[in-house]
């Protein structure tokens, strides 16, 4: 369906051939921030030289050189320009005596064409050079009421007489034109080729403009040394994505908390929290915002409820200020906390352009937590109305503390003009991106991405120019064999792909050459039931690369907050300084409509993910698009399904489940398997052991899950849902006989994490401690391994060695943990059994008032376990130097003393 901005430009283009131009008109380039706004014609090196935009109930057409418009060969374009501009047909067309020369133009066409000095009624268009300064007001008035202004001139040679610091608030034809988002700049239009182009054509990432903001800047920062924030809100960071924006306060990680831009004839500063402005080490910054931000316009400052608390400072220093909620044309700043987001967007955006200024403080991170997986740049409510100013307020949290301002010569960091360098070193291959920004680059596109959606140039024109260095590059591949550095320009360009991909651009324009997978014959129904809460339900479907699939559910299940996630391999690499995958592989998609379309860069096998306060049973959820993975269920799945899924199925991962735990695989690796049927019994009897230790209910209510991956975010293998491991260690893990002969250390001491319990977990001295206990069980339990030959580190004289080295230190308890801190636990198990472990564990979990620091858990865990056994255990716990509570132990000397401490032996010696 067409825009209506693209339904103007190709009004507009009607007939258009070519732009046959002389070479000998230099022109200037413009440069568009208007959400309105549209270029018309560009150059080869994508500099815009003539464009259009709206304002109020009219429309602005502007060529970059008055003479473009007494060109006969440009008369199709001038003809449909002056159509377009006119309101109502037969209104008049005027012509000031600067341009006369347009009317043969006109005239020889038919059009009554009038020479006058000013516009009149009733409304019609207007033409005038850009360098007439005495209709200024009058022709800004006249548009908004629904006329149509043909304004044409440019502006490098007054910037090399008045400065090219000047020229976008000062050169007059801007004054007239800013309002509808286009400016006039003083850079030369190259004039070696006009594209003609038959869709609205790309606007260029950034324009050098930097001379006007610098000085901006540094009146802002007059006088001032330092931001202090060390007291007040927490700042959400912000955004800085507009040509005319520029950052102002940075913290020590170069995140914005306040930033400024100019819009139109008007200005506007905002900063990450109210506090940032009502803070009274902020004083000075606020006067010079109030300055600058008044340059244009005279009238009272308005401050909303919140705001005022300025009024004392700005009674102090002369300054008219009243209290109001409404943005009057009278004012000349409105400051605001929440007001903002209950004003028209676009009244707010016609005081700017007009010459009003804004002074807003605002956080959303709190937002963001109150709306988690909402998009801030679009749904936030100020945000509506200051992405058109290019500046947004994030959900991601800034710091506290006392920063140094931006050096004086430099803007720094500022998204478009990030892009900008890496498009030029990928694509004309000079120059390198700023080492720094490359991450700050990526996750402010994140945010950027969110307002792509919208048929808007001056967004679209962004997406496009990342989709052009992708494609130039292609998607760089990542693998063992060709690793990637972070930070790199090819680990950018993944990066990229990817948030273009979750804001809703299609995978397939990213990929050169998807993988296609022949989908299911017919969509595939899913049943969720309550007893899946808090779990990722398999559905045995893979999706491939930039493949599309489908789901539809229940109307009665849209607000159950189910998700599907594609992929498995859920670690975030980013941290590494090599990527054998690309950092990102997985997304997850909200379910939140009766039906959903979904794709994922880099596929994965599908799941649909059910919240834990999931309450709703047999739930069919269909899927169509995904194709089939190879899946073995204990119990379920025969043997000849088996041989004929991996036959029949080409998806690169499949699954060996039962109700107590799934392991992903990849498919080359369950071709050698065989018959899964053993494996899959041996695990169940581990899981069953797991469980019986910890004292929870077999089967567990969620299975776990192992996933094995090329590359994880930390060591050898880690606890979490799912468990990750490395691809290698697979061989033994799929192997029932070596699992039984050897053992299976690593992925059952990562399930005891997933078992241990805060109320009993000393963190960090048991974190790497506890979990092993499960390990042991397991082995001698289940795999009949004793703990010597279980682990190396549990040999007899080793640990006997670990012991005597703790206390020859004098059992410091900074030093208590690992296999240290899971001796203890072995001299109790050893002497007591198995049985007072399960039945501690099975009373935490019905234990309340469990404190929460680490001296009243362990000695509410040595009170436990001593009533347990009924012996006194503090003399034993004192030893491993454990801080003894007097009341505690106090408690404890009924019991009978346990003659067996085996620390008895450490100390006597």
């Amino acid at each position: 369906m067409e825009t209506s901005l693209t339904s103007d430009f190709h009004t507009l283009m009607d007939g258009v051939k070519s732009w046959d131009l002389p070479k000998s008109l230099i022109p200037s380039e413009l440069l568009l921030v208007g959400e309105d706004a549209f270029p018309v014609m560009v150059n080869d090196k994508d500099q815009v030289l003539i464009a259009a935009s709206h304002y109020g109930q009219g429309r602005i057409v502007v060529a970059s050189h008055e003479g473009y418009l007494f060109q006969t060969s440009a008369s199709t374009f001038i003809l449909n320009a002056v159509s377009w501009l006119c309101p109502t047909p037969g209104n008049p067309i005027l012509i000031h005596p600067s341009m006369q020369s347009i009317t043969s133009i006109l005239r020889n066409s038919g059009i009554n064409a009038e020479v006058k000095a000013e516009p009149g009624e009733p409304l019609g268009v207007y033409c005038i050079s850009a360098y007439n300064e005495d209709l200024i007001e009058k022709l800004i008035q006249f548009v908004k009421k629904g006329g149509g202004l043909l304004i044409g001139g440019h502006g490098w040679y007054w910037a090399g007489q008045h400065g090219h610091d000047k020229v976008l608030s000062n050169f007059s034809g801007n004054q007239m034109i800013s309002v509808a988002g286009v400016y006039i700049t003083g850079n030369q239009g190259n004039r070696d080729q006009y594209n003609l182009s038959k869709l609205i054509p790309n606007l260029p990432l950034d324009v050098s403009c930097e001379d006007e903001l610098k000085q901006d800047q540094k009146q802002l920062l007059e006088g001032i040394s330092e931001m202090d924030l060390r007291s007040g809100g927490i700042p959400s960071q912000l955004l800085v994505h507009g040509e005319l924006a520029f950052p102002v306060g940075l913290d020590s990680s170069s995140d914005c908390f306040l930033a400024a831009a100019r819009y139109g004839r008007g200005r506007v500063v905002v900063a990450g929290h109210e506090l940032v402005i009502l803070n009274q080490r902020m004083q000075r910054l606020v006067l010079n915002a109030l300055q600058w931000l008044t340059e244009k316009k005279k009238g009272k400052i308005g401050l909303d409820l919140k705001m005022r608390a300025l009024g004392p400072l700005l009674s102090k220093n002369n300054l008219e200020w009243i209290s109001t909620d409404r943005l009057t044309s009278d004012l000349s700043v409105f400051c605001s906390c929440f007001t903002l987001a209950q004003m028209n967007a676009k009244k707010v955006k016609e005081f700017v352009a007009e010459g009003g200024g804004l002074l807003i403080g605002r956080q959303a991170w709190l937002w963001g937590l109150k709306h988690p997986g909402s998009k801030c740049m679009i749904q936030f409510p100020e945000n509506k109305i200051l992405r058109c100013f290019g500046l947004g307020i994030t959900d991601r949290g800034g710091k506290r503390g006392c920063f140094p301002i931006p050096k004086s010569e430099m803007l720094t960091y500022h998204l478009r003009k990030a892009l900008a360098q890496l498009e030029t070193s990928l694509l004309k291959e000079q120059g390198n991106l700023e080492q720094s920004w490359g991450e700050k680059m990526i996750k402010d596109c994140s945010y950027m991405f969110q307002i792509l959606q919208d048929d808007i140039p001056i967004y679209l024109s962004v997406k496009r120019h990342i989709l052009q260095m992708i494609k130039w590059e292609g998607l760089p591949p990542v693998s063992k064999e060709s690793p990637v550095k972070k930070g790199s320009p090819q680990a950018l360009l993944i990066a990229l792909a990817q948030e273009l991909v979750k804001s809703g651009t299609d995978s397939s324009l990213v990929l050169e050459h998807p993988t296609f997978l022949p989908p299911t014959e017919s969509p595939i129904t899913i049943e969720i039931h309550a007893e899946n809460c808090n779990s990722w339900v398999s559905t045995g479907l893979y999706l491939p690369e930039g493949q599309t699939a489908k789901i539809t559910l229940p109307d009665h299940a849209v607000a159950a907050k189910l998700k599907v996630l594609i992929g498995c391999h859920t670690d975030d690499i980013s941290p590494a300084k090599t990527y054998f995958r690309p950092p990102v592989v997985t997304h997850t998609y909200q379910l939140d409509t009766v039906k959903k379309s979904f794709s994922w860069l880099w596929g994965g096998l599908l799941y649909i993910v059910v919240p834990p306060n999931f309450k709703l049973d047999g739930v069919h959820i269909t899927i169509s698009g995904a194709s089939f993975a190879p899946y073995f269920k204990l119990g379920k799945t025969s043997q000849k399904e088996w041989k004929d899924s991996l036959l029949q199925n080409a998806a690169p991962w499949g699954e060996l489940a039962t109700d107590n735990i799934i392991l992903t695989v990849p498919t080359t690796n369950l071709q050698s398997l065989g018959n899964p049927e053993p494996l899959l019994q041996l695990w169940d009897e581990m899981m069953q052991a797991i469980a019986g230790l910890s004292a929870e209910p077999f089967p567990l209510t969620r299975p776990e899950r192992i996933v094995f991956d090329v590359q994880i975010s930390a060591g050898f293998m880690h606890a979490g849902y799912p468990i990750m491991g490395h691809v290698p260690s697979l061989l033994h893990v799929l192997n029932a006989a070596s699992i039984r002969a050897k053992g299976l250390w690593a992925p059952l001491h990562e399930v005891g994490h997933n078992h241990q319990k805060r109320g009993w977990e000393f963190p960090p001295h048991t974190t790497e401690a506890i979990c092993s206990l499960w390990a042991i069980y397991v082995h001698e339990t289940v795999l009949d391994i004793p703990r010597d030959r279980a682990h190396p580190s549990l040999k007899p004289e080793t640990r006997k060695q670990r012991i005597q080295q703790h206390l020859a230190k004098g059992a410091p308890l900074r030093e208590w943990s690992m296999w240290t801190a899971l001796e203890t636990y072995l001299q109790l198990q050893e002497a007591f059994g198995w049985e007072p472990f399960t039945q501690l564990f099975a009373d935490y979990h019905t234990l309340h008032g469990i404190p929460k620091d680490n001296t009243q858990k362990m000695n509410l865990w040595m009170r436990k376990f001593s009533e347990a056994v009924q012996k006194n255990l503090v003399p034993f716990f004192e030893t491993w130097g454990w801080p003894i509570q007097k009341e505690v132990a106090e408690s404890l000397a009924t019991l009978p003393e346990w003659e067996e401490n085996p620390m008895k032996s450490y100390i006597s010696s």
